[in-house]
């Protein structure tokens, strides 16, 4: 996932975003991002989380400012958002390979989050359509996803959460033998 997003490009949207006078933006990245991402949060007052911290890092950026600039996984930047109660309408995604990420300076002034378009490739094989045929095949399965899979994935699932979480829950979880 580290090479979802190049440092360069990183600090060419951060520039756009500040040419458009967009104020109270804090980066984050996520743990799994190159050493030059995390230098440019620190050089910006952002913060690196991690998949089980991520909702009290939401918490603690917007106590510094009024937008977040997530980075490089949408979907953990959007899952997150989604917990923390922010609409999908209050956040954009940012292609590097478009001008203004693909957005207008209007839907950037209007976002609370900015999430930069990349992905886990591991996470973004789960489908709805596997939950469907696990919960049908299983009818008393506890499907439990990590947040790096799509929305409609967590959204489909009975749990979501960081590895750690899903260790637990299978360790915790009643034995299967009838």
């Amino acid at each position: 996932m580290a090479d979802m997003a190049q440092a360069d490009d990183v600090e060419a949207a951060w520039a756009a975003l500040e040419k458009l006078d967009i104020d109270g933006i804090v980066p984050i990245t996520y743990m799994n991002s190159a050493a030059s991402l995390k230098a440019f949060c620190g050089r910006h007052g952002g913060i690196v989380c991690t998949s089980s911290n991520a909702p009290r890092v939401y918490d603690w950026a917007f106590e510094r400012g009024e937008r977040i600039f997530f980075f490089p996984d949408e979907h953990l930047g959007c899952n997150t958002a989604v917990r923390k109660g922010i609409g999908l309408d209050e956040m954009v995604v940012w292609d590097p390979f478009q001008p203004l990420g693909g957005n207008t300076p209007e839907e950037l002034r209007a976002a609370r989050v900015v999430l930069w378009k990349g992905y886990c490739s591991v996470h973004a094989r789960f489908s709805t359509e596997q939950i469907a045929k696990a919960r049908a095949d299983h009818p008393d399965v506890n499907v439990v996803v990590h947040p790096e899979c799509r929305l409609e994935v967590v959204q489909a699932a009975d749990l979501d959460g960081s590895t750690e979480v899903i260790i637990d829950t299978i360790r915790e979880a009643p034995s299967g033998t009838t």
